[in-house]
């Protein structure tokens, strides 16, 4: 069964490897085998990849478009593990999924996971940032 990929107009993705921009117009495609292919939403820039967690969604990325390096990527992604369960251990439940499809070579359901990671960072960072107090009134009161 083929996979259709319903294109904006101007939209990107990546098929096996290859950047593709649609024209102006909507677009269907079908891909009738298996490819690698990355939509622009799922597409992390390096100069996106300002956090922890959009760091190593990227590192994923690259293992998943670009084989002939992975070795690298596998490098630079333990390390991102290991500082991003050294500051959230409560992590370890989805980096434990994460991993096991780094090392099965499934790198797109990878991906899929780290998304949920970006999404529970950039909660907390919201959260840090917190409703403004007003320092006149005490806590509490």
């Amino acid at each position: 069964m083929a996979l259709k990929l319903t294109l904006k107009p101007y939209e990107r993705l990546i098929v096996g490897g290859a950047v593709i921009a649609n024209g102006r117009h909507k677009a269907e495609l079908f891909i009738e085998n298996k490819a690698l292919v990355l939509r622009e939403k799922e597409i992390m820039t390096s100069q996106n990849a300002d956090t922890h967690c959009k760091k190593l969604y990227l590192t994923i990325q690259l293992m998943y478009i670009d084989e002939k390096n992975v070795a690298d990527y596998y490098k630079t992604y333990w390390e991102l593990v290991h500082e991003l369960l050294d500051a959230a251990p409560s992590l370890i439940v989805i980096i434990d999924k994460i991993n096991e499809h780094i090392v099965s070579g499934r790198y797109y359901p990878a991906l899929k996971l780290a998304k949920e990671l970006i999404h529970f960072e950039e909660e907390v960072l919201n959260g840090l940032k917190g409703p403004v107090i007003d320092k006149q009134q005490p806590i509490g009161a």
